[in-house]
């Protein structure tokens, strides 16, 4: 029994981390450019939700949030502060509390979200959500700067860029050690 617990400490703590999921990207008013399968992504991410979560993972939910003036409704138009486009997707499961929001495209740039994962000791994280060439890679990107594990589940994440930039990025991010996996 002590030897199993310490293989488990050993171990580390482990995160699943869903990226961006939120109105904007996935509800029927979105932008054209957001060209997602709602219901293919948001079934597959909860999935993921309840696959990790029974297997003893935290489950972190970041937001992408840009500040609620003028310029950036003008030209971003989306996921601004206090608007209902940048709460999270209501078909998305919520199952804890770990909720943080970030402006730039890695997670780790927000300091919140970073002094969270330092404090827990996170050894692994698994990333699922948008987009695989917008937030989720840089996420996976300053997750590998951390030394932790990365895996990313590759039919949860959503993706809107040509194949050719798809392929440039898992091939980049793979060289930096990030695994891809598929869910069954």
């Amino acid at each position: 029994m002590a030897d199993e617990r310490r293989g488990r400490a050993m171990a580390g703590k482990k995160a699943l981390v869903v990226i961006d999921m939120q109105n904007d990207y996935l509800w029927a008013e979105r932008k054209a450019i957001f060209s997602y399968d709602t219901d293919a992504l948001v079934g597959a991410v909860n999935k993921a939700i309840a696959d990790y979560r029974g297997r003893g993972y935290d489950v972190i939910y970041i937001a992408q949030m840009f500040p609620n003036i003028i310029t950036n409704k003008w030209f971003i138009g989306f996921s601004i502060r206090g608007t209902k486009g940048a709460e999270l997707y209501p078909g998305l499961d919520i199952v804890s509390d770990l909720y943080f929001e970030k402006n730039l495209p890695d997670s780790y740039t927000a300091k919140a979200f970073r002094e969270h994962m330092k404090a827990q000791g996170y050894t692994e994280v698994v990333l699922c959500g948008l987009d695989e060439c917008g937030c989720v890679g840089a996420t996976a990107k300053g997750a590998v700067k951390t030394g932790v594990k990365v895996y990313m589940i590759e039919n949860a994440i959503g993706r809107r860029f040509p194949e050719a930039r798809v392929k440039k990025t898992r091939e980049k991010l793979k060289g930096s050690g990030v695994e891809y996996i598929r869910q069954e």
